[in-house]
């Protein structure tokens, strides 16, 4: 937990006993009995406000949370502790700015480490907001006409060389904080999804939203923030400049271009990781047939030696008792010819044997190798050997 007593938190209408005792234990907990005492701790350096709703009506509530943002508090980050009747308003207070919706169910040490996530996050964002600040100074120097092209040029140039959705994420909001804009971002790949936003951190609730929206159009816009969609990439945008309705559309345009990079890079992963599982099938069912081919064998070789063997005797056996049989020359001279080709037949159909087993040991042997290549790149005459053994020459 952050050390205890450094991080103020403002705790309103705390009549709840568990709650104020479980923050208590982490930090210095002031309670505010009304939403001015509330919005006083913003100069006082609060870090977080948590807003105790379980025995208030929904629209009391939403109207507490809208008064406390109107209020110039915005950066602070804000917990809702709902009952059953605010239950049913969360989208529309995630719209007023809470960061987190919490069931007055809850236990307290949960609420607890939901604080510690949000005070983190918010240090975080805070140490971010002077780093893009910084960069934005520099960037208005710099900037001409050519400049969004640019960022977007960049980023699918970067997006080529990321191998995994973390680095594609962080290239992703580089390209938007070029635009001075804060974004969440969910990348979801066939085998993981990935929820990321600039300082590392991930909040659950906007990580559950994007999700929800994902399948609700390219737009879905609610004040200053909205969720852009393509495919499998969403991003959610919350500082749009409704003040400024060119750059707004602008924006758009450019961030839904930068999606479609996204999404295309996300496939190329997949194809490879997928690929690569594909691969490592083949070169393991190649080597469980290396290994039933082997015990064919050797079970093969011993069935023909015991029909040669069998052969053999009965011919010897044929020969030991012609004598007894009362054949004139000519008979006993036809019948050791009938078994002299059952032999002749009999060693010809093992050389066969011999020869189709051979080449079958070859092929799975020349598989094992070329899926056990490095990289599992199949050179040209690799290939075109492989394709020789396949239809037997």
């Amino acid at each position: 937990m952050t050390d205890a007593k450094t991080q103020l938190v403002g705790l309103y209408n705390g009549r709840n006993n568990s709650i104020a005792t479980a923050l208590g234990m982490h930090y210095r907990v002031i309670n505010a009995e009304s939403v001015e005492q509330l919005m006083a701790l913003s100069v006082e350096g609060a870090k977080l406000l948590v807003l105790d709703l379980s025995e208030v009506s929904g629209q009391d509530g939403l109207e507490i949370i809208a008064q406390i943002k109107a209020a110039e508090l915005d950066e602070i980050p804000i917990i809702a502790i709902h009952g059953k009747v605010l239950a049913g308003s969360k989208i529309k207070a995630f719209e007023l700015g809470v960061d987190d919706f919490i069931s007055c169910d809850a236990e307290p040490s949960e609420i607890a480490v939901r604080c510690e996530k949000l005070i983190f996050s918010k240090i975080a964002n805070d140490q971010l907001r002077e780093q893009i600040k910084y960069a934005n100074e520099m960037a208005f120097i710099a900037m001409s006409d050519t400049s969004d092209l640019g960022v977007n040029i960049q980023f699918m140039l970067d997006a080529n060389t990321c191998n995994n959705l973390d680095e594609l994420g962080m290239r992703f909001l580089q390209a938007i904080n070029s635009y001075g804009l804060r974004a969440s971002i969910q990348l979801r790949g066939e085998f993981e999804t990935k929820n990321m936003e600039g300082n590392g951190m991930v909040k659950e609730m906007e990580a559950a939203l994007l999700w929800e929206l994902k399948d609700g159009g390219r737009y879905v816009d609610f004040k200053q923030r909205s969720v852009m969609n393509y495919e499998q990439v969403s991003v959610l945008v919350k500082n749009m400049p409704l003040d400024d309705p060119k750059k707004y559309g602008a924006i758009k345009d450019n961030v839904f271009s930068l999606l479609q990079g996204a999404d295309a890079r996300i496939k190329a992963l997949d194809n490879v990781k997928r690929i690569r599982e594909e691969q490592k099938l083949i070169s393991a069912l190649t080597v469980r047939m290396q290994s039933v081919i082997a015990d064919v064998d050797e079970g093969y070789q011993v069935v023909m030696k015991d029909i040669a063997d069998v052969v053999e005797e009965m011919a010897d056996k044929i020969q030991g008792v012609i004598e007894y049989l009362g054949l004139h020359e000519d008979q006993e001279r036809a019948l050791e010819k009938i078994m002299e080709y059952g032999i002749s037949q009999t060693n010809g159909i093992f050389s066969k044997g011999i020869q189709l087993d051979s080449q079958f040991k070859n092929l799975v042997a020349e598989l094992g190798m070329l899926f056990s290549a490095e990289g599992g790149r199949i050179t040209p005459a690799q290939r075109a050997k492989l394709m020789a053994l396949l239809q037997g020459n």
